[in-house]
């Protein structure tokens, strides 16, 4: 299964950092908090990522380009002008970088990548947060209802997409970042078919606002409820949370070893 992570926003609340690199390239540690969500998914052997640029696209290009290049160790012959990595890579990962435009909202950005993802279910997120979610359980949820898509819901604070539900996980409403609210909120992590992209119109399409909150009202949206760690990276105080976290080594999402 494939997984697209978006990553070409501008992560204007985050001023502090996004103005030298855009959010996905921000370190928690000494790694790119993008690199500690396709761990995540990588663990569940999920290896393929579709990586949606816009922002600063140039930073993440260059960062994966160093870690091919630079990893290992190399030789460099100057008789022949020539110089040999020898990488021995801790990933396995394939990974495309594509440019999905600047201005793009987040389902324009989906939908660029319609001929890639348009024959098998994928997985999907946002690249500014991370979980200690069972990605395959999401998975295995999303099967079992049959409908387009699957999102799962967590319980942060009420800044973002409020969602209600029904007994049985079915999503009743989606409202994106409601002024007020409580109960269960929009963590990405989603899982969607491919008719997902019939809902998407242009690049000003909003994944959040146009095509969930159509699904919801189509009953196409299900919710897989995760009642545990989950933490978005929208302020510089959740970044120095999430550092500490790591520092301390008790961030609840490294699953892996």
């Amino acid at each position: 299964m494939k997984c697209v992570l978006l990553a070409g926003g501008y992560g204007t609340r985050l001023a502090e950092e996004t103005n030298l690199v855009p959010k996905p390239m921000i370190e928690i540690g000494d790694k790119p908090i993008l690199w500690h969500i396709m761990k995540i998914y990588s663990m569940y052997g999920i290896k393929e990522f579709f990586v949606t640029l816009g922002y600063k696209s140039e930073v993440i290009k260059k960062y994966f380009h160093d870690v091919f290049r630079l990893s290992g160790s190399m030789t460099i012959d100057l008789s022949k002008n020539e110089m040999r990595g020898r990488q021995n890579f801790e990933e396995d990962w394939l990974i495309h970088l594509e440019e999905t435009g600047l201005h793009s909202m987040t389902g324009g950005r989906l939908g660029r990548l319609r001929s890639y993802l348009d024959q098998e279910t994928f997985c999907l997120t946002y690249g500014d947060g991370v979980a200690n979610v069972d990605i395959g359980q999401v998975i295995d949820f999303h099967k079992s209802h049959g409908k387009i898509a699957t999102v799962t819901a967590v319980r942060p604070p009420a800044r973002f997409g409020g969602i209600k539900l029904s007994s049985t996980g079915q999503v009743e409403t989606f409202v994106e970042k409601p002024q007020l609210g409580e109960g269960w909120i929009n963590g990405g992590f989603f899982v969607f078919n491919p008719q997902i992209f019939d809902y998407i119109d242009d690049d000003q399409t909003i994944l959040e606002a146009h095509v969930l909150e159509t699904l919801a009202k189509e009953k196409q949206l299900y919710a897989y409820e995760h009642e545990d760690f989950w933490q978005c990276m929208d302020t510089l105080r959740d970044k120095r949370l999430l550092e500490t976290l790591w520092q301390n080594g008790t961030a609840p999402w490294k699953i892996w070893q």
